[in-house]
């Protein structure tokens, strides 16, 4: 089971003193004294890249510096992940991620660094994963398509192989449903959403904010269900996986802000500051909900544990599906 709990409260720590011509990171009373990079895990216009832009944006109002936002995708997420890694501990470089880090950790063979390298200063939007069809297609709801795999062979793509929809959506039908679904993967969800509207596969498997709930609601694509607690009011004809017959199952892919670990508290604090008022704009909670996100504000603390429950829950289901990538 698959949940995203996290409070709405956040910390606010009061600034330590800092020895004059101490040798290290810069003193969490004068920070931030430059720009801020922001290395996205992805390419540019994925769901990770459009929630960074929104986070910069409003960390370079409130922060009275630079945000600037670096798009280095591969391997899954990895390269940029183990760019911050091995940063200086300063928050001067951060990384913008989905749930796929939480994935690496047990399905990538060989890594250069591990979750402990990094430290979550925010997870601050949420957006269940989905199964979409076409219109043609016969099956209008999850128990529909589980009643269809086993009349016929079906197919699902996903942007990748090791991605949060793909072991989701493999998890889903060959561990719990029981049937039988060959996944394709495919470079990213644009080339996904074009071969479901061409018909060209059986079911995309996306996160509603991955562009999903735009063509749903204007009726170019059919969503069969959502693995959240309850419907997204951003598509609220669709069902979730637990009204299609798969109760207490919940998985949501989420865009996180990670700085280096060791990276002083004070520091973490101040950027989780500045990113929770972001999110609690009411201008970026209407962008986010219009695409189909949950925007989340939390502590550090909360954001950390939040990161350490999901890499066991998804640990699990890898394992479980004995899925690994090199």
């Amino acid at each position: 089971m698959l949940r995203l709990n996290v409070g709405r409260t956040f910390v606010a720590v009061a600034a330590v003193s800092t020895l004059f011509f101490t040798v290290g990171p810069a003193p969490a009373q004068t920070f931030p004294a430059s720009k801020i990079t922001m290395i996205v895990a992805f390419a540019p216009g994925g769901v990770a890249d459009t929630v960074a832009r929104f986070i910069a944006q409003g960390m370079s109002e409130r922060l009275h510096q630079n945000v600037v936002v670096e798009n280095r995708g591969g391997a899954g997420g990895n390269i940029a992940a183990n760019a911050v890694a091995h940063a200086p501990a300063d928050g001067y470089t951060l990384l913008v991620t989905t749930t796929a880090i939480a994935i690496n950790e047990t399905l990538r063979e060989t890594k250069q660094f591990s979750a402990q390298d990094l430290t979550a200063v925010a997870i601050s939007a949420s957006s269940p994963e989905a199964l979409i069809t076409s219109p043609s297609n016969p099956a209008n709801t999850l128990a529909d398509l589980v009643k269809l795999a086993k009349e016929r062979p079906i197919n699902f793509g996903s942007a990748g192989v090791g991605s949060g929809s793909h072991v989701e959506a493999e998890y889903l039908f060959k561990i719990l449903a029981k049937i039988q679904a060959t996944h394709i993967p495919f470079q990213g969800g644009a080339p996904a959403m074009n071969a479901v509207l061409g018909n060209q596969i059986d079911v995309w498997a996306t996160t509603l904010g991955g562009g999903a709930a735009a063509q749903i609601a204007a009726g170019k694509l059919k969503g069969l269900g959502i693995a959240g607690e309850k419907r997204a009011g951003v598509v609220p004809n669709v069902p979730t996986f637990a009204e299609g017959g798969f109760p207490d199952f919940y998985a949501s892919s989420w865009v996180g802000v990670f700085a280096p670990a060791k990276t002083d508290p004070q520091v973490i604090a101040a950027l989780n500051a500045a990113i929770n008022d972001t999110i609690k704009s009411p201008s970026i909670q209407e962008k986010l909900t219009s695409i189909g996100f949950d925007p989340i504000v939390g502590t550090p603390a909360e954001a950390s544990a939040l990161f350490k429950a999901e890499v066991d829950k998804w640990g699990k289901m890898v394992k479980a599906l004995d899925l690994s990538v090199k």
